[in-house]
């Protein structure tokens, strides 16, 4: 039996029940799945956990079933729906991938990885594993539950991520021409549920015999990581201004950059310094003790808050009045609902 083999009798029976998956069971009946779905679930789930991304997939598709529907969205909307899932540049692709499939390609995805590629916000990965899964095509489909089953199969001992060129090709070289779509699929099955990190459940694990790491003992050793860079701070000033009527004092950030389109509070710029004052409209601001703290990819940052009641008549200098009915902390992302949080609950003292 070929080792793709082995690991495609184990995904028959053990393959993880996703709401964006057509099981082993549901291609033997001739279930085809839709690339909508799949291009979907991949964008949502870069860098971020199968857990966090199911319910934010269903909301999605149960507000836009098709990649038509995504592309007439509203971008505010689909901004919105997004908040907390982080990396907001993926909301701005996925909107501008939505739209050049709608207009250019008929609201069908090509069927290869180049054609993919060339749309945008789709990788290498993400084509790679499209390809695979909508169109069984036999792709190389790596991703960090890949390259930990990988590095141990063939006890790959270099650092990473200096050690992903061996393990792509060593992926590459057990990718089997038949069923790529459901073997993609359950090597990251095996890497999610038995291959894990910490613990690996080797007595179960249908390669286990084939496992060079287990038999040098030094699997659960495997990836070796490369030590971390502490992260910098940066500092930053938010502003949360409510006005006599309720309305709250928003801006739309440029579409470039970190939360690119993303509603949030006028504030300053973040650097590494104690930031200059920015405040967005003239009135006395109550400095709030506490900070918003949050955790990006290559940094921690700090906001500090300013709070403030105006009149129905104050003027901003910068950002727009949203009236309390039209706002929803949900549409926020997560650092600046963080902000909310702690201002909400001063200006109720204020009032």
């Amino acid at each position: 039996m070929r080792d793709s083999d082995s690991l495609l009798a184990w995904y028959d029976t053990h393959a993880r029940d996703l709401p964006w998956r057509v099981g082993p069971h549901q291609r033997a009946q001739g279930v085809r799945p839709d690339p909508y779905r799949v291009w979907l679930s991949e964008v949502m789930l870069q860098q971020t956990t199968v857990a966090a991304v199911k319910s934010y997939f269903q909301r999605f598709t149960t507000l836009w079933p098709t990649v038509g529907n995504l592309a007439a969205a509203e971008d505010g909307a689909v901004m919105g729906e997004w908040a907390g899932l982080g990396y907001y540049a993926r909301a701005r692709n996925l909107l501008k991938c939505a739209r050049e499939v709608a207009d250019r390609h008929g609201g069908r995805f090509p069927d290869t990885a180049e054609g993919l590629q060339a749309l945008p916000g789709i990788g290498p990965y993400t084509s790679a594993a499209i390809a695979a899964i909508a169109f069984d095509r036999p792709e190389t489909v790596v991703d960090g539950n890949v390259e930990r089953v990988m590095a141990r199969i063939h006890d790959i001992r270099t650092p990473m991520p200096a050690a992903k060129t061996a393990m792509k090709a060593a992926a590459k070289r057990m990718t089997p021409q038949a069923r790529p779509g459901d073997y993609a699929q359950a090597v990251m099955d095996l890497g999610a549920t038995i291959c894990t990190p910490r613990n690996p459940a080797c007595g179960i694990c249908p390669w286990r015999d084939i496992c060079a790491a287990r038999r040098a003992g030094v699997q659960a050793d495997l990836p070796v990581k490369a030590p971390k860079k502490a992260k910098p701070v940066r500092l930053g000033i938010a502003y949360v201004a409510r006005r006599a009527d309720g309305a709250w004092l928003l801006e739309r950030r440029e579409d470039r950059g970190l939360l690119g389109g993303m509603l949030g509070w006028p504030g300053s710029d973040w650097g590494e310094n104690t930031p200059q004052p920015a405040p967005p409209l003239d009135t006395d601001w109550t400095l709030l003790p506490e900070e918003a703290r949050h955790t990006f990819t290559h940094f921690h940052l700090r906001l500090k808050i300013a709070v403030a009641r105006v009149a129905k008549d104050a003027p901003p200098l910068r950002g727009d009045f949203l009236p309390h009915s039209a706002f929803r902390p949900s549409d926020l992302p997560t650092v600046m609902r963080k902000v909310f949080d702690l201002a909400q609950e001063s200006l109720q003292e204020i009032e």
